[in-house]
């Protein structure tokens, strides 16, 4: 089971997310002026462990129904180097990039963001699926689960896990946003401030991270 949700941490790094929730923690005024902050965001990130928890689950009732076919890929070497494969793209990927585009993206993304609303939840959702749809190591894990040697109601409960941990960095994020607005002029602001004016840097790093667990993994997983 560890060894499936070290997937899902991989998915954790979801700058898309983090994005907004600095963006909504900026455009949100003060408590004690009539801000919202800790109602958008927790709407934002419930929505998008909501939109990841879906589409688990319906990639577990696929991956289930391929049965042997996804059990024989998990367990050949070319699932290691997949996972190989996959990690050097992403160092690939995380060296080219610039981080430029997203700043735009997330400015698209507040309209509903302004007070916290049914809108501010299914936004999360379109950002969760958004950001699993495209993200290998998500798929990646639930394969690893479909073909273990769990039951059925471990399978589908263990994916209420499984978008928990994909999400603990996004919430983390909006938890520091929220303590950040109280005490701007702290040594976890002043350090946040700098990853802010850093953006590409940060997304750079985070993207190297990931490809070198992927690469150990799938080394490992070939062992």
């Amino acid at each position: 089971m560890l060894y499936v949700l070290s997937f899902a941490l991989m998915d954790t790094v979801n700058f898309l997310l983090i994005g907004v929730l600095v963006a909504v923690g900026v455009a949100q005024p003060l408590k004690d002026k009539g801000g919202r902050y800790g109602a958008v965001a927790a709407r934002l990130v419930f929505g998008d462990w909501l939109g990841v928890l879906v589409l688990a689950l319906l990639t577990m009732v696929v991956f289930d129904g391929l049965g042997g076919k996804i059990t024989a890929l998990v367990e050949s070497p070319v699932f290691g180097v997949l996972l190989i494969l996959t990690g050097l793209v992403s160092a690939v990927l995380a060296w080219r990039g610039t981080g430029d585009g997203e700043p735009g993206l997330v400015r698209r993304i507040m309209k509903p963001l302004r007070t916290p609303s049914m809108a501010t939840v299914g936004t999360g959702v379109v950002l969760g699926l958004a950001q699993s749809v495209t993200s290998i190591p998500f798929f990646a894990g639930i394969a690893v689960m479909s073909a273990g040697d769990f039951d059925t109601v471990v399978r589908y409960t263990g994916m209420v896990a499984y978008a928990s941990v994909a999400l603990s960095l996004p919430f983390l994020c909006a938890l520091v946003i929220g303590y950040i607005r109280m005490r701007p002029y702290s040594a976890v602001g002043r350090g946040f401030g700098w990853m802010r004016q850093n953006q590409a840097t940060v997304a750079q790093i985070g993207g190297y991270i990931v490809a070198v667990f992927l690469v150990l993994l799938g080394v490992v997983h070939m062992l």
